[in-house]
C-alpha cells in the first residue's frame, strides 16, 4: 500500500517538477510578472508538504529553504535575476534528482551548496534594499509591498473549511494534523475539534483516525492554495471548503447553523418560542452536538475579531468550474491504457470475423447482432483512442530548457517559439518523438544559427529563433523544426560525403539528394568534436526513429535564411481507417484519410507493363505506380484496374490496384523481421476470414514514383 502511495506522490512530484520548470522559463522573459511568481512558490510549497506528508524529509528540508527564497521575491524583497532563475533551475534538478533514491551525504552535499549560493544572491538582494524596507524598482515607479505574516490584508476572505478524514487515512501515510498545521500557517485560523467518534481506551486503534475538524481560516490565500493543502487526501475522505459572506461578522449563531445546512429556519423559529439560549436549546433538542455550537461560535467570534467592514456581500461557490472539472479527472496507469488499446483491437478484429460469417450464414438474426456489435465496438474504439490522444505541447515544454542550456552552453542568444501545442496526437507516438526532436533541436541551435558576432556581421538580429510547430493533416501531424540561421552547406555537405567516400567526385546529384546525405550514418560536417555535436550521431538516428514510427522526414533550406526539418508522422500506431484493396490474390489496405477518389486505370498501350505509368485526371498529369509491377507479381491483370488518387499533403499521385473492395477497420499490427526492409508497406492487419493484409505506406510510395517519374522525363 505504502509503494501505491509513494508511486502516487512521485507522479504528481514529477507533474509539478515539470510545471515549475516551464514557470521559471517564463519568468525569465517576463520578471515582474506576479501570477508566475506565486506559481512558482506554489509548486514548492505543494512539493514541500507533500513531501513531508510521505516521509521524504530530505527532499522536504530543500524545498523548505527554496519556498522561503521565493517568498521574498513574492512579497518584493528580492528581485528576479538571471542568476536567481538559473540557480532555481539547478535546484529543480536537484529535487528531481532525490526522487525514488536514497539520499546519501553526497547528494545532501550538493543540495547545501545551492541553498550556500541561494543564500548569497537573497542576502546581498536583501542588503540592497533601501532601508530594510520592502521595496522593488520597476523601471521609475516604485512597488511596495507589505511583508508576509499570518495578520490578515486588506484583500483577505475568510474560509469555512470542514475536515473529515477517513477512518483509514493514516493507514496511507497520510498525518491530517499536519494538515492542519499548514492551513494554520496561511493565516490567522480558528480550529475546532470534534472528537465525539474517539472510543473509550481500550478500543483505540493507533492506526486509526477518529478526529475531525473545522478551521475558520482568514487569509489572503486563494481557494486553490487551500485545495493544495490537500491535494494528496484519499478519496474516503472529506473536505468543504467555503468562503464565508464578507457580511457574515453581523451573523447569529443561528444564521451560522444555518448556513451550515445544520438546521432550518423553522427549527430556530420553533425553539426560540422556548425563551432559552439557543445554543442549549438545540443541544437539549438533539437538533445539533455541543460540539458543533461551540464550532459555530468560535466562527462568529473569530469573524467579529477581524474587524472586516462589510463592503460588499458575495455569494459563497462550493467550487469552481475548474474546480469541478478537476474532481472529475482521473490518473490513469499508461499500461492499463495500452492494454485497453490492445484490447479493443482484438474486438475490431473479432467483429471483422463475426461480419464475414454473418454474410457467409445469410442468417439475418445474425447478421442484425454483428450490426450492432459493430456499432457499440466502433464507439468504444473511438472512445479508447480519445483517451490516449494528447496534445503535443506536453513534450514541447521540455525543449524550453533544452534551447535555455544549449544557448547557455554555446554562447549564444536563441529563443523557442512554439506553435500548434494543441494539436492531438497518440501518447506512444508522443513518447517516441522525443528523442528525434532533441537531435533537431539541437542540431538547429548548433549548426543552423550561427554566433551573434555572425549575425550582426549578416545584418540579422543578435537573437537566434527556432521554431516549434505542429498542425494536422489528415492522419497525420506534420512536425516542422525550423530556425532562421544559415542554411545547410551544400558544397560543404558534398566535400564531406566525397572525403568519406559516400558518393564520387563525378557524381551527379540534385540539391534535395545532396542536402539528404546528412540522414547517413556518421556523417557531420563539424570538424571538431564538442559536446553537443561533431560526432556524426543524431540525424541518422532521427530518420531510423521516425520510419519507426511509419513516418517521414524531409529537409528544406535557404542559404543565409534557416533550414527547416519537416516530419510527417501518423496520428495513432494502434486503429486506422482504410480502404481494403486486392492485388493479385492479396489483400492491402491504403488509409482512408489519404484517399481522395478512385477512378478508372486507362494507362497508354505503352505503359501497360512499367512501374511508372500516367493518366490525365481532371485535365491534370497525374503520375501513378503500378503495385503489380512494383511487388512483381507474375499473373496477369483484370481487364479493369482502379486508380486510388492519394495526397501525402505534398502533390497527388495514383496507386493502381485491382479491385476496390471497401471499406476497412484496420488494426494496425507490426511486420516481422523479414518485411523490414521492404520499401512501401508500413504494417500488417488481420481480415474477418484471418487473412492478412499489408498497409501500404503512401509516402514512401509517393516519393518513389515521384523520383522515378523525374528520371524518365
Amino acid at each position: 500500500m505504502l509503494d501505491q502511495i509513494s508511486s502516487v506522490f512521485f507522479e504528481e512530484a514529477n507533474e509539478l517538477l515539470d510545471n515549475l520548470e516551464g514557470y521559471l522559463l517564463t519568468l525569465e522573459t517576463e520578471p515582474q510578472n506576479q501570477e508566475i511568481i506565486s506559481a512558482v512558490f506554489r509548486a514548492m510549497h505543494t512539493i514541500k508538504g507533500s513531501s513531508g506528508m510521505f516521509g521524504f524529509d530530505d527532499i522536504q528540508n530543500f524545498t523548505h529553504e527554496m519556498e522561503s527564497a521565493f517568498d521574498k521575491v513574492r512579497n518584493g524583497f528580492v528581485p528576479v535575476s538571471p542568476e536567481l532563475i538559473n540557480l532555481t533551475l539547478k535546484a529543480r534538478d536537484h529535487i528531481r534528482s532525490m526522487l525514488g533514491v536514497d539520499v546519501t551525504d553526497e547528494i545532501r552535499a550538493v543540495g547545501k551548496s545551492i541553498i550556500d549560493e541561494l543564500h548569497g544572491i537573497t542576502g546581498q538582494a536583501e542588503a540592497n534594499a533601501q532601508g530594510g524596507q520592502n521595496v522593488l524598482h520597476e523601471g521609475s515607479a516604485v512597488i511596495e509591498r507589505a511583508p508576509a505574516g499570518n495578520t490578515a490584508s486588506a484583500n483577505a476572505q475568510t474560509w469555512r473549511i470542514i475536515f473529515r478524514p477517513s477512518k483509514t487515512i493514516m493507514q496511507n501515510g497520510t498525518r491530517p494534523e499536519l494538515l492542519i498545521k499548514e492551513l494554520s500557517e496561511m493565516g490567522k485560523t480558528t480550529v475546532v475539534t470534534f472528537t465525539e467518534k474517539v472510543p473509550a481506551l481500550s478500543q483505540i486503534n493507533a492506526d486509526e483516525c477518529y478526529l475531525s475538524w473545522d478551521v475558520i481560516l482568514t487569509t489572503d490565500k486563494s481557494e486553490n492554495d487551500i485545495q493544495d493543502v490537500f491535494i494528496f487526501l484519499d478519496s474516503e475522505s472529506k473536505i468543504d471548503i467555503e468562503k464565508i459572506p464578507e457580511d457574515g461578522i453581523h451573523r447569529k449563531l443561528g444564521e451560522i447553523l444555518v448556513s451550515r445546512n445544520l438546521i432550518t429556519e423553522d427549527d430556530i423559529n420553533r425553539i426560540l418560542e422556548e425563551q432559552k439560549k439557543l445554543g442549549e436549546i438545540l443541544v437539549e433538542k438533539k437538533v445539533v452536538t455541543e460540539t458543533q455550537i461551540k464550532s459555530a461560535l468560535a466562527e462568529q467570534k473569530h469573524i467579529e475579531d477581524m474587524h472586516r467592514p462589510a463592503e460588499q456581500s458575495a455569494s459563497s461557490q462550493p467550487a469552481t468550474a475548474a474546480a469541478a472539472a478537476q474532481q472529475q479527472s482521473i490518473r490513469v496507469n499508461s499500461v492499463k491504457l495500452d492494454q485497453l488499446i490492445d484490447l479493443v483491437g482484438e474486438l475490431v478484429t473479432f467483429n471483422a470475423r463475426l461480419s464475414s460469417i454473418a454474410g457467409e450464414s445469410k442468417n439475418q438474426r445474425l447478421t442484425a447482432i454483428s450490426e450492432l456489435g459493430e456499432q457499440l465496438i466502433f464507439s468504444l474504439r473511438d472512445t479508447a483512442m480519445d483517451m490516449r490522444m494528447l496534445p503535443i505541447g506536453t513534450i514541447f515544454s521540455r525543449f524550453r530548457r533544452l534551447v535555455h542550456d544549449l544557448a547557455s552552453q554555446l554562447g549564444k542568444n536563441i529563443e523557442l517559439v512554439t506553435e500548434g501545442a494543441e494539436t492531438e496526437l497518440d501518447k506512444t507516438v508522443i513518447e517516441k518523438l522525443n528523442d528525434p526532436l532533441v537531435h533537431l533541436i539541437r542540431n538547429s541551435a548548433d549548426h543552423g544559427i550561427e554566433s551573434p558576432e555572425e549575425r550582426a556581421a549578416a545584418g540579422k538580429d543578435a537573437k537566434g529563433i527556432v521554431t516549434l510547430s505542429a498542425k494536422h493533416a489528415g492522419a497525420f501531424v506534420v512536425i516542422t523544426i525550423s530556425d532562421d540561421g544559415a542554411g545547410l552547406n551544400k558544397e560543404g555537405i558534398r566535400n564531406k560525403a566525397i572525403e568519406r567516400g559516400l558518393i564520387t567526385a563525378d557524381q551527379q546529384l540534385t540539391d534535395q539528394e545532396i542536402y539528404e546525405i546528412i540522414f547517413q550514418p556518421g556523417f557531420s560536417t563539424n570538424t571538431t568534436v564538442t559536446s553537443v555535436s561533431g560526432r556524426g550521431v543524431g540525424m541518422d538516428v532521427v530518420k531510423r526513429d521516425i520510419d519507426s514510427l511509419g513516418g517521414n522526414v524531409s529537409v528544406e533550406t535557404a542559404a543565409g535564411k534557416g533550414t527547416s526539418f519537416i516530419l510527417k508522422i501518423p496520428l495513432t500506431l494502434a486503429i486506422i481507417e482504410g480502404m481494403l484493396v486486392k492485388i493479385g490474390e492479396n489483400h492491402y489496405v491504403v488509409p482512408l484519410t489519404s484517399v481522395e477518389e478512385c477512378i478508372e486505370y486507362t494507362p497508354e498501350e505503352k505503359e501497360k507493363h512499367s512501374v511508372c505509368s500516367h493518366i490525365i485526371a481532371r485535365g491534370e498529369y497525374l503520375p501513378c505506380i503500378n503495385m503489380r509491377e512494383y511487388f512483381e507479381i507474375e499473373s496477369e491483370p483484370p481487364e479493369e484496374q482502379q486508380v486510388i488518387v492519394v495526397n501525402d499533403q505534398t502533390s497527388k499521385v495514383g496507386i493502381v490496384v485491382d479491385h476496390i473492395v471497401g471499406n476497412h477497420q484496420t488494426v494496425i499490427k507490426p511486420l516481422g523481421k523479414l518485411y523490414k526492409k521492404i520499401e512501401g508497406l508500413s504494417g500488417a492487419s488481420i481480415l474477418g476470414d484471418g487473412s492478412v493484409a499489408l498497409i501500404l505506406d503512401i509516402f514512401k510510395l509517393s516519393d518513389f514514383i515521384r523520383k522515378l517519374d523525374a528520371e524518365e522525363k
